[in-house]
């Protein structure tokens, strides 16, 4: 009998109470059986049940100490399981943000590339644009280059024919000068002629004397004057001169000359009387 309660106490109590509680109800049931069977209905009367208290006894520590391992080891599992969710968590955000990244890289690089062709496009563009810009430059300076020959070349023409018309001017200046001289020295020599035939000198004339009349005329060749501006010193000679002037005029010869000519040459001329062929 020892044995056997010490047996049941080795199990820290808790068979023991089971037994007990077992054994009270047992006892209760056997009453209310008993009760059952003998009471009468008309003497029956309600028995107050009597108030059972059960008494919880500490837990075995063995068992509490396999209760608190199991809870250890479930908490651990449990750690486990929330370790590897905050593991799986983080490398799926590793991985999101990985991909984040790499997505990022790529829209980067894709960003990049657009930029780059677009800098070598702009690139492009801008030679060409040089490049056409050059283009209509060298063909404004070779289109400024033929304007400016064919300037020069029209100028040169220009000169040429300037030249031209400028020798023909003093070519026919010159001719003109020397017709004009010509006419004049012929008009001069007529007029000489004919004074000196209307001439008739003095005896008292002799080598060395020398009278100058200013005589003026019209176009006509009509004598307006006889001016003596130098006197030889010997009236008889400067009558005779100056008569010798009256009875040649008029000069017909200058009618025929240029208005020009009359004027710069004619309309007022010096005659010259000298006595040159007289011996003595």
């Amino acid at each position: 009998m020892n044995n056997t309660f010490d047996n049941v106490v080795i199990y820290n109590g808790y068979p023991l109470s089971i037994v007990v509680a077992v054994g009270i109800h047992s006892v209760i049931l056997g009453v209310l059986l008993y009760l059952q069977m003998n009471h009468q209905p008309e003497a029956m009367e309600l028995v107050q049940p009597t108030v059972i208290k059960a008494l919880f006894i500490d837990e075995n520590p063995q068992v509490k100490n396999q209760q608190n391992a199991e809870r250890q080891r479930l908490e651990r599992i449990e750690q486990q399981r929330q370790e590897r969710e905050r593991q799986r968590a983080a490398e799926a955000a590793a991985e999101a943000k990985r991909q984040a990244e790499a997505e990022a890289q790529r829209k980067a690089a894709e960003e990049a590339q657009r930029r780059r062709e677009q800098a070598v496009l702009a690139e492009r563009q801008k030679a060409e644009q040089l490049q056409q810009e050059q283009e209509r430059r060298n063909a404004a300076e070779r289109q400024r280059q033929r304007e400016l020959a064919e300037a020069e070349r029209v100028r040169q023409q220009q000169a040429a024919e300037q030249q031209r018309r400028q020798e023909a001017a003093e070519a026919a200046q010159a001719e003109a000068a020397r017709t004009e001289f010509e006419l004049v020295q012929s008009a001069i020599g007529l007029i000489q002629q004919v004074v000196e035939e209307n001439w008739s000198r003095p005896p008292s004339a002799r080598n060395g004397m020398r009278v100058i009349l200013q005589i003026r005329m019209l176009p006509t060749g009509e004598l307006v004057d006889a001016t003596i501006t130098q006197s030889s010193g010997d009236p008889a000679f400067d009558r005779a001169a100056e008569s010798a002037v009256y009875k040649a005029a008029p000069f017909r010869e200058l009618a025929s000359l240029p208005i020009s000519v009359f004027n710069a040459n004619f309309r007022s001329l010096s005659l010259i009387f000298e006595p040159g062929d007289l011996l003595n």
